[in-house]
């Protein structure tokens, strides 16, 4: 359970983009903020992530993780050419796989080597297509597992990625307001998409082979049209609202809205919320909870680690 959001001119107030997640985990569970510098890695190097290894990237860029403290990867977070990610759970009808890449995994494994929203796409999407994702998603719950979708965003773009198994479709924005919560949202409108994901879809009885393929009506096993109460439609009418004035401050209300739901308390609860603000190439501030509760736990400013490192 999630909310992230995004606004670009000329919703927000300066022509900035505006980026804001709360992390909806189970009650308790810890997560925190962590830093990691940019680091040069030798020939055939690999990394553990939270269940199997993969190829090390040549170089990875410096980052700020709000991670959960069992896991490898991370719930949101930014790197230091000024991209920023946050994932979602949803639930499709492609099967869950086994052990493999979590979504926390393939959003760090973004960042650290995305140094544009679409590089950082592009990473995520060869990796999934590459490993697949699957696994336990919560520490002391084994049968608690999903897939992923992602709101991704530099200084000038963001994208949509939504995921069903090893399959996937992107949208991107250009311009005003967008926002995921716990359901594919990716209807017709698809500007990039796995190879052969028509075929797919068409050869499990999801799409009739005519029209415009539908990613939400075909792949979710829920109900592709939000109810106009869920925290998806109630997320949408508040960035609406404030289009042409959206600032961080106006992010760190909506994080903190309870009627709306955003602002969660009880079994699973906002464990930590992020904000940023991109204004150009690296030209970009980050503030982080790494507490629970939006509407009680103060922003803080976080900075990345400036020292390179050597594996």
């Amino acid at each position: 359970m999630c909310d992230t959001f995004v606004a670009l001119a000329p919703a927000t107030a300066d022509g900035s983009v505006v980026f804001a997640k709360n992390s909806d985990r189970p009650a308790g569970e810890a997560q925190s903020i962590r830093r990691y510098p940019a680091a040069a890695h030798p020939p055939g190097a690999t990394v553990r992530c939270t269940y199997i290894e993969v190829p090390q990237a040549p170089r990875t860029l410096a980052v700020i993780l709000s991670q959960i403290d069992w896991m490898w990867g991370a719930e949101m977070g930014a790197n230091e050419a000024g991209v920023v990610i946050g994932n979602e759970a949803v639930w499709t009808h492609e099967a869950l796989g086994s052990p493999a890449l979590l979504g926390m995994d393939l959003l760090r494994l973004g960042l650290e080597r995305g140094e544009t929203a679409r590089a950082a796409l592009d990473v995520i999407t060869n990796l999934l297509e590459t490993f697949g994702q699957g696994g336990a998603c919560a520490e002391n719950d084994p049968g608690f597992a999903y897939h992923n979708s992602f709101l991704i965003a530099d200084w000038q773009e963001a994208w949509v990625l939504e995921t069903a198994g090893r399959w996937w479709a992107a949208e991107r924005i250009t311009a005003g307001t967008r926002n995921i919560s716990n359901g594919l949202t990716i209807r017709e409108r698809i500007d990039l998409a796995a190879d052969g994901l028509q075929a797919h879809a068409h050869v499990r009885g999801f799409w009739p082979g005519t029209g415009p393929l539908d990613f939400a009506g075909a792949f979710s096993a829920t109900p592709a049209e939000p109810s106009p109460y869920s925290r998806q439609a109630l997320g949408t009418q508040m960035l609406d609202s404030q289009a042409g004035r959206i600032g961080p401050e106006t992010m760190a209300a909506i994080l903190a809205d309870h009627d709306s739901g955003i602002c969660m308390h009880g079994g699973f609860e906002t464990t930590a919320s992020m904000i940023s603000v991109i204004r150009g190439p690296g030209d970009a501030e980050h503030w982080l909870t790494g507490r629970p509760y939006p509407c009680r736990s103060a922003f803080e400013r976080v900075e990345f680690l400036a020292e390179p490192a050597h594996a």
